[in-house]
C-alpha cells in the first residue's frame, strides 16, 4: 500500500477528497493510503456469492461487491476509519442514504452483512481476523463472514453483546448456517469452488 496524499486529513475532508482517479483509499492515521486490485481468486468467490445471493431473492442493488465504503471505529493504533468489504449487503434504506457517494457514514444504520475473503499472508490474516473483526463489531453488522481459501473454511460469525460468536466453522460439503439469511442454501465448498 502507498501513500497517496501529504496533508493529514478528517474523515469529514476525506468524504469531499477527489483526485480524478478511481482509487480506492483507506484512511489511516489521516493519510490516503491506495487499495491494491483485488485477485482473481477472491473476486470469483466474490462475484459467485452475488449470484447466489441474488438467485435466493436478496435485491441485487441490496449487494455491492468491493465498492462499497463503510466508516468504522478507530479501536487501535493503525487502524484504517473506513473499510471496503470484499461483500456487503445493504438494508433497502441504504439505497437512499448513499445515493450520492456508496459511504455508510457511523450516522447510518449498518448493512445487513460483511463478507471478507482472505488474502495470502499473515498481514491480511490477521486484519480480517483481528481488525475487521473488531470493527465490524463496534460498527454493530449484525453477521460477518470470513471465508479462508487458504484453510478451506467460511466461518460466519453473528452479533450478540456487541462481539462477534461463532455460528460455525463450515467446510466442505457441510451448509451454511446465516441468521440473518436463513433461505440460503449454499456449502462451504460451493463459496471455495465457485460453483453451484
Amino acid at each position: 500500500m502507498t501513500q497517496a496524499h501529504q496533508q493529514k486529513l478528517t474523515f469529514e475532508e476525506y468524504l469531499t477528497y477527489e483526485d480524478d482517479t478511481d482509487n480506492r483509499y483507506e484512511l489511516i492515521d489521516g493519510e490516503l493510503v491506495i487499495l491494491p486490485p483485488e485477485s482473481e481468486p477472491n473476486n470469483a468467490i466474490v462475484s459467485y456469492l452475488f449470484l447466489v445471493l441474488v438467485n435466493t431473492g436478496i435485491p441485487w442493488r441490496c449487494i455491492k461487491t468491493h465498492s462499497c465504503e463503510i466508516q468504522v471505529p478507530i479501536l487501535r493504533e493503525g487502524d484504517a476509519a473506513n473499510r471496503y468489504p470484499d461483500l456487503v449487503i445493504l438494508r433497502p434504506e441504504h439505497i437512499l442514504l448513499t445515493a450520492t457517494r456508496l459511504t455508510i457514514t457511523l450516522d447510518m444504520p449498518p448493512p445487513q452483512l460483511v463478507v471478507e475473503v482472505v488474502s495470502p499472508g499473515r498481514v491480511g490474516r490477521d486484519r480480517d481476523y483481528i481488525s475487521k473483526r473488531a470493527q465490524y463489531a463496534a460498527r454493530s453488522i449484525p453477521e460477518y463472514w470470513i471465508v479462508d481459501p487458504q484453510e478451506q473454511m467460511v466461518a460466519v460469525l453473528r452479533l450478540e453483546s456487541g462481539e462477534y460468536v461463532e455460528v460455525g466453522m463450515f467446510q466442505g460439503e457441510q451448509a451454511l448456517v446465516s441468521p440473518t439469511f436463513p433461505q440460503l442454501n449454499l456449502t462451504a465448498g460451493q463459496v471455495l469452488g465457485g460453483e453451484f
